[in-house]
């Protein structure tokens, strides 16, 4: 067998342990006693150490310098490997098995805090993350930027600097629509009445099959926060369900199966590969978001939607399919990132990128955080937080370490308003297959364009080859203005 041979052999056992462990954390969100949790931290530990092990191996650095690629795709698995290879080396083993063990327990500290409202009860644990993910930084940084470190985790190659001149770029005219709609004199009614879990599962169910998700594939549990797992053959989505709320269910299920859609998409040849995952979370996150706002929440998907809910609860409060349009994309001021509408979304990831770079360079105490955010939630937004769990314990993130993922939501957005004006451009009739319930032309568009590829291209060049233009924030905030003001009669 030839060094490339070797190595790829090598990598796809490592490939398949990083897959196990994933499993471990989906079951700790879905389906694992509460009481297990302990357990679960060592379990997680462990599997740590010997991934650590295996993506420090001497053998990768002999087989890297010695391997011979045959063509481009060889060439981008060499190049991922070594990277991989160069971070982890960069680590200490004690410190990768010990940030699996707290983000572990912290996943269930900041569950039950959440649940009581009490932020007391979490901060410790995250402080015990934030010191873990400052040396786990400086280690990565080699003297440069803390947080572009972390960054370059899940978005290779972007600096805060380019996120915080995008986000500089964004926000006006974020801004300023935002002002017009909700100063508008048009206001769509929200949606009330009572909604049983059991029927929204069901149309869950409905949405993502609809979407093209392969059951035979996947399967669909409730977690506290919603999200998806796996990958090649397996890639599993969770969901939430509020009662009062459909949307929160139906909506947070789409975006899953654009995350797990991706996955499965991808070409089975790069299965145990560094292929065979998505090339960033900003190009995960382009799926999830046109999956569920671009496509899910258009007019041609929302009348196809009213009507299976109408037949669901038998009726709705709002009276035809166009005002459950409006329903849908409903601007209002809320605090939960999750069910924020696509105006006010990217303020969200803005306050998160802010507090995370500060929490990171020392500049602001795990103490000083709940007024912190409160504080700047107040000035963004125009509302006081009333409870710590619509505030700084809502999302899980930070209780798993992952510092420097929010602003890979925004990025998806803005890939997301490429991709779709190019979607739009080359399947012109789309909108008749959406109000049928048919998303398969977009679908099949994604995959080809997008999801096929896995992690053969950079994600700037993956998104320029979709669309034949360069990425920028003008495709979405124009389809923003032009789709809200029609909305609200500007």
């Amino acid at each position: 067998m030839s060094a490339f041979d070797d190595l790829l052999a090598f990598q796809r056992q490592t490939e398949a342990l990083s897959s196990v462990a994933e499993r471990l954390a989906w079951d700790q969100e879905t389906v694992m006693p509460r009481g297990a949790v302990e357990q679960r931290a060592e379990e997680m530990a462990a599997m740590e150490a010997v991934l650590h092990e295996r993506r420090t191996d001497p053998r990768i650095g002999e087989w890297l310098d010695q391997a011979e690629p045959e063509d481009d795709e060889d060439a981008r698995v060499i190049e991922l490997i070594a990277r991989d290879h160069r971070r982890a080396s960069r680590i200490p083993s004690r410190l990768a098995t010990e940030l699996a063990r707290q983000t572990s327990l912290a996943q269930g500290i900041w569950a039950d805090a959440r649940a009581k409202d009490a932020p007391e009860d979490f901060l410790p644990a995250l402080n015990d993350i934030l010191m873990l993910k400052r040396e786990e930084a400086s280690a990565l940084a080699d003297g440069g930027d803390l947080y572009d470190a972390l960054l370059d985790d899940y978005e290779p190659g972007t600096t805060q600097a380019e996120i915080a001149q995008l986000f500089d770029a964004m926000r006006p005219r974020l801004v300023a629509l935002r002002e017009d709609v909700l100063g508008a004199a048009f206001q769509p009614e929200p949606l009330a009445g009572h909604f049983p879990q059991e029927t929204q599962l069901r149309l869950a169910r409905t949405c993502a099959t609809a979407f093209g998700y392969d059951w035979t594939r996947g399967r669909m549990d409730i977690a506290v926060h919603p999200f998806s797992s796996g990958r090649w053959q397996d890639s599993r989505i969770t969901t939430r369900v509020v009662e009062a709320d459909p949307f929160n269910c139906l909506y947070s299920t789409i975006h899953e199966v654009g995350h797990s859609s991706y996955e499965l998409g991808i070409d089975s040849d790069y299965a145990f590969t560094p292929l065979g995952r998505g090339v960033s979370m900003g190009a995960h996150e382009s799926q999830s978001r046109i999956y569920e706002n671009q496509l899910g929440r258009s007019r041609a998907f929302a009348g196809w939607l009213y009507q299976r809910m109408s037949d669901a609860f038998g009726g709705l409060s709002v009276p035809d399919a166009d005002a459950f349009y409006a329903t849908v994309n409903r601007v209002t001021p809320g605090f939960i990132r999750t069910e924020a509408d696509e105006v006010q979304y990217n303020l969200h990831i803005m306050l998160r990128f802010d507090l995370e770079r500060d929490l990171i360079a020392g500049r602001l105490d795990v103490e000083d955080l709940v007024e912190a955010w409160n504080a700047r939630f107040l000035r963004d937004f125009g509302v006081a937080v009333d409870r710590p769990a619509n505030g700084v314990l809502q999302d899980v993130h930070w209780a798993v370490g992952l510092f420097g993922y929010f602003p890979t939501y925004a990025l998806g957005n803005v890939y997301a308003g490429c991709l779709h004006a190019a979607l739009r451009a080359a399947v012109p009739d789309l909108d008749e297959a959406l109000a049928r319930g048919e998303a398969d032309p977009a679908v099949e568009w994604l995959r080809e364009n997008v999801q096929r590829h896995g992690g053969l291209y950079p994600v700037r060049e993956l998104i320029g080859q979709a669309t034949g233009a360069d990425v920028g924030e003008g495709p979405l905030l124009d389809y923003l203005e032009e789709k809200f003001s029609a909305i609200y009669r500007l």
